[in-house]
């Protein structure tokens, strides 16, 4: 299993569009092939960082859903709204 906690912190003005990009691509990602969980979570302590927290059955189906049209939309637009981290943990 692998999982994925992803950091967003937006740039001025822009934190809404990248949530709804968000949104919509947990939506979609919820439903690939080898997803165990997916969704994103908006902080309570500062307006302008939300984060995504994956869990994946394999590197195959991580690497299938990073590949998907949706996945290169939304993260691109995610990565012009602000900075993208990733931390990610295998068992």
């Amino acid at each position: 299993m692998i999982r994925l906690n992803c950091f967003f912190q937006a740039k001025a003005g822009k934190y809404q569009e990248a949530l709804e990009a968000a949104i919509a691509l947990v939506a979609k990602s919820q439903k690939h092939a080898g997803c165990i969980a997916y969704d994103a979570f908006e902080s309570a302590t500062r307006k302008d960082v939300f984060s995504i927290i994956e869990t994946w059955a394999d590197q195959a189906s991580l690497d299938a859903h990073s590949q998907t049209p949706e996945f290169i939309e939304y993260v691109g637009i995610m990565q012009k709204c602000g900075t993208l981290s990733v931390e990610s943990f295998n068992k």
